[in-house]
């Protein structure tokens, strides 16, 4: 984790922020965090910033952030994709995530087996979960489009450009 992501229902205010659950488990267990640290966060979608911490215990972190600039500019990329393995699915949106992909397409293609559409790595708890991870690591705060396409044909002749 290179940025530490927050969203709006973490902000208290435009400057105070705070987390629990995983971000703070990064924070002590391989930090090592403790109070007066400062570390890189960002505002899903907005702008990217330095965060001291003001206060911590084993439930939560108190932030007081400065922002610093905006998000980075976003590749002008889209990577469209036969659906994967399920276990390669969710490196796949991570590393695309981290490398600045904003448009991500999974088709259906002739060697995708039907029983990659009913798992649960497909969901949109765990699509978001791995876009998060790819974020943190690439220190970006734009959350990338996924696009689920279950029929190739339909795609190729209305969506892609002519």
């Amino acid at each position: 984790m290179n940025l530490l992501l927050l969203f709006p229902e973490n902000m208290h205010s435009e400057t105070l922020a705070e987390i629990s659950g995983r971000q703070l488990e990064h924070m002590h267990e391989t930090l090592k965090s403790k109070v007066g640290d400062n570390i890189r966060v960002g505002l899903l979608n907005q702008q990217i910033g330095l965060a001291t911490i003001t206060a911590l215990t084993t439930e939560s972190a108190k932030l007081d952030i400065e922002w610093q600039k905006e998000a980075p500019a976003p590749l002008p990329l889209t990577l469209i994709i036969g659906l994967p393995r399920p276990k390669m699915l969710k490196r796949i949106i991570q590393t695309a995530t981290t490398m600045g992909v904003k448009k991500i397409y999974f088709l259906n293609a002739w060697k995708v087996e039907k029983s990659f559409w009913q798992s649960p790595w497909l969901s949109e708890e765990k699509i978001l979960e791995n876009c998060i991870l790819g974020l943190e690591q690439a220190q970006d705060t734009v959350m990338p489009e996924i696009h689920i396409k279950k029929r190739f044909k339909p795609f190729v002749e209305d969506e892609l450009p002519a």
